[in-house]
Formats: structure tokens, C-alpha cells, sequence
């Protein structure tokens, strides 16, 4: 084991009572299961300011959510971080009820500013929070446009998709209400959302201040939970232009996976911009 993790679990006081177990599904950093004399915890390995931007994250929503499952931070240091491990069961419609209400009641709390007070990220790509009064300007300047030129630079977008993106970002305040700044989870694809004996549990985050639909986009993009999650969130309060704004937050997300994993996804960008256009 390595000399950084032993001190380390040294100084949480857990014991090791195996070897590191790897688990599977981690796309961007190494994460293993370790018994230890005080029960099974989970450990990632990865650069370490991403992290400890985890880390502030995981205890951020742990902090503001009463009725979300967050794991606790058992420990952080030099590329290691000590997390709960959470006993997981099946989902149902009781659970994604219980999802629906618990987001519902994290995305209540409310902050000065869209943005964060300090740069995160989401995967391994390097995410630019710096707060902006207006929820319109950050998701142009913070979101769609950083990565819109990421991918142009690398040979992902061409110009002309490029410039079809930059247009749509432009044109946001003539549709897009302002809204004040919710807590997000930030990065909540169906494979962050967990079913515990505790209830439904959030793990991963990359967490900002901003629309509260960009967690809800997320979660419709690569599957989509049941009629008892929506039922839940929404409280009979869904936006009228909720099909938009999906359509809008699930456009920061693809040009993330373009940039992590190359031009396989540059087809579902282009689907996405298209949608988009769609509704002008």
C-alpha cells in the first residue's frame, strides 16, 4: 500500500484489514474499496486538486442536504481521498420519489451569486466558477463558451458548429428568465445517483450555484429516472419551457464528454444544438 495512504489512514485511525479492492465504473480517477477493523470505506486516487475539490463538494451537499445520502469525508491527502462507503439496494418508485424531494429540497438553498468561490472540476476538465450575478452570462462565459473553444482547439468542432454554439449562447437573454443561484450537485448522470438502506444518495459532485435544472438535464441524458422522480421534484411546478432548458444544460455536459473522450460525441452535440435551434 502506498506510504501516503497508510499515513493517512494512519491518522483518520482505520485500520486496514485487507488490500485495496478496485472498483469498477471510474472513468477519471482510481477508486477502491478497503476493509478496514472499523468497516469498509471508500478511497480514490487522483490529481490532487481535483480531490479536494470533491472533497469541499461532497461535504457542501452533505451540509444543505436534510433528506439526500451524501458520504462523509473520512480524509484527503496528497492525491488520496477516504470517503463512507454506502450499503446500496434495488430502486423503485418509493425511491425516486424520495430522489424527486430530496433535490427538490437541496436546489431550495440558495446562494448570493451563479458560480462557486473557487474553480473546480468536472471529470478531469478544469471548470471556471468565478461567481456572475446573472445566470444568463455565466452559463455563456463559465460553461458554453470555455469549452465550446476547448474542443475547436483540438479538432473537435469544426467552425461552423462552433459558430452555431457561440449564437446560441449569445441569444440566451432573450428567452432565458434569470434565476437565483441554487445548490447543485453539478455532475448528476444516473451512474452519481445511488438507492442506500438510508435512502438515495448523491456521490461525485462537481458542485456550483446555478439553474436548478442543470442537475435535472443531467439526469435525463444518458437514461432518465420515472414518472415518481418528476412527479416529486416538480411538485406540480414545472417550467413551461422545461423541454428548452434540457435541451440548453445538456449542451455544457456533451461538449464535456467531447472533450474527455473524443469525436464519438460529437454527433450527440450536434443533435443537441439542433433541438435547441429548434425552439427560436
Amino acid at each position: 500500500m502506498d506510504a501516503t495512504l497508510s499515513q493517512l489512514l494512519k491518522s483518520i485511525e482505520l485500520t486496514p484489514a485487507g488490500s485495496l479492492r478496485s472498483l469498477g465504473g471510474g472513468d477519471i480517477a482510481a477508486v477502491y474499496r478497503l476493509e478496514t477493523r472499523q468497516g469498509q470505506v471508500v478511497i480514490k486516487h487522483d490529481n490532487e486538486s481535483r480531490l479536494r475539490g470533491e472533497a469541499e463538494g461532497l461535504r457542501a451537499l452533505r451540509s444543505a442536504s436534510g433528506q439526500l445520502v451524501v458520504p462523509e469525508v473520512l480524509g484527503l491527502s496528497a492525491g488520496w481521498l477516504v470517503i463512507e462507503s454506502l450499503d446500496t439496494v434495488p430502486g423503485g418508485p418509493q425511491s425516486e420519489t424520495a430522489l424527486g424531494e430530496g433535490l427538490r429540497g437541496l436546489h431550495s438553498v440558495i446562494g448570493d451569486a451563479h458560480g462557486w468561490h473557487q474553480d473546480n472540476a468536472c471529470g478531469r476538465t478544469p471548470q471556471p466558477n468565478a461567481p456572475l450575478s446573472d445566470g444568463r452570462a455565466f452559463q455563456r462565459e463559465r460553461r458554453l463558451l470555455p469549452l465550446c473553444e476547448a474542443c475547436h482547439q483540438r479538432g473537435l468542432l469544426d467552425a461552423a458548429l462552433r459558430g452555431r454554439i457561440e449564437r446560441l449562447a449569445q441569444d440566451l437573454e432573450r428567452w432565458l428568465p434569470d434565476a437565483p443561484p441554487s445548490l447543485l450537485h453539478g455532475d448528476l448522470w444516473s451512474g452519481n445517483v445511488l438507492f442506500t438502506t438510508k435512502g438515495p444518495a448523491i456521490i461525485d459532485p462537481a458542485v456550483y450555484r446555478h439553474y436548478p435544472e442543470v442537475d435535472i438535464a443531467m439526469l435525463t441524458l444518458f437514461g432518465s429516472p420515472g414518472e415518481a422522480f418528476f412527479d416529486a421534484y416538480w411538485n406540480g411546478d414545472a417550467p413551461a419551457d422545461w423541454p428548452r432548458r434540457e435541451a440548453l444544460f445538456q449542451l455544457y455536459p456533451l461538449l464535456n464528454h467531447l472533450l474527455l473522450f473524443g469525436a464519438s460525441y460529437r454527433s450527440a452535440v450536434e443533435r443537441s444544438v439542433a433541438r435547441l435551434e429548434s425552439f427560436t
